[in-house]
């Protein structure tokens, strides 16, 4: 069982602690739901994640016990919903600060909020709202992070413990990461998005280089150039640049 943390504000001070669950993510909204005043910044956690969700509607697979699996409900109610995409940045941009701390090397984000470390996938989030009419009542950041597991079903994928050849506790990454994603959640509630978007760009995954794609059944040759304020992908192909939706474009190693 994870305990509160002791280094934050208010991010982990409610601590749900569950030994299994298939999805932190609908356990976290369902909890909004039925209790509609549950404390911002809620951590709804678990040891085993049967059933957990990823981007574009894939799975996310997690040894049991060796790795952190959470999930975190905001009220970020100061936002207006055009600006949806800056919980990607600051949820991914925590992540990363966490990272880059432990020692991981070449650490980047791979649009929208995956990510890579040494090319390697190590954590995926799944940012969830809540919205009534045009406002923002909730989110629910959803967060699967490698830590101690040696081995995977597929190749392009790594854990903390790979990464940095030792096993480390569970509760004290959790302490740490929950610490970042605090500090930069509190970055949004100050409006600091050319920041936020500034340091989001200098570390994202392929950017400015040339790489293969796929899009709409089509293969090809395109550079990132960077995500527009709605959080499309801005590709240019030869001299025409084109905006993607996550589930319109496909990144090919």
């Amino acid at each position: 069982m994870h305990k509160i943390p002791a280094n934050t504000l208010f991010v982990g001070k409610n601590l749900v602690f569950m030994p299994e669950c298939h999805s932190t993510n609908s356990l976290a909204l369902n909890l909004c739901q039925q209790s509609p005043f549950i404390a911002e910044g809620t951590v709804v956690i678990t040891a085993n994640q049967t059933a957990g969700r990823g981007q574009r509607g894939n799975t996310w697979d997690s040894e049991p016990g060796m790795n952190l699996t959470f999930s975190i409900i905001l009220r970020p109610n100061f936002l207006a919903t055009s600006k949806l995409f800056y919980l990607n940045i600051f949820s991914a941009l925590a992540i990363h600060d966490y990272l880059s701390e432990r020692g991981c090397p070449s650490v980047f984000i791979k649009w929208p909020n995956d990510m890579y470390v040494a090319d390697k996938k190590i954590c995926g989030v799944l940012v969830e709202n809540q919205i009534q009419g045009n406002e923002l009542n909730g989110s629910v950041i959803g967060i699967g992070l490698n830590i101690n597991q040696q081995h995977f079903d597929i190749e392009n994928v790594t854990s903390l413990s790979l990464v940095l050849d030792r096993q480390v506790g569970l509760q004290e990454e959790l302490e740490i990461l929950l610490s970042k994603i605090e500090a930069r959640y509190l970055q949004l509630r100050a409006s600091r998005f050319s920041s936020l978007m500034e340091n989001y760009l200098q570390v994202m995954y392929w950017l400015n280089e040339v790489h293969s794609f796929t899009a709409f059944g089509d293969t090809f040759e395109g550079t990132i150039c960077g995500v527009d304020q709605a959080g499309k992908l801005r590709v240019r192909i030869k001299d025409q640049e084109r905006v993607f939706e996550t589930k319109e474009i496909r990144y090919e190693q």
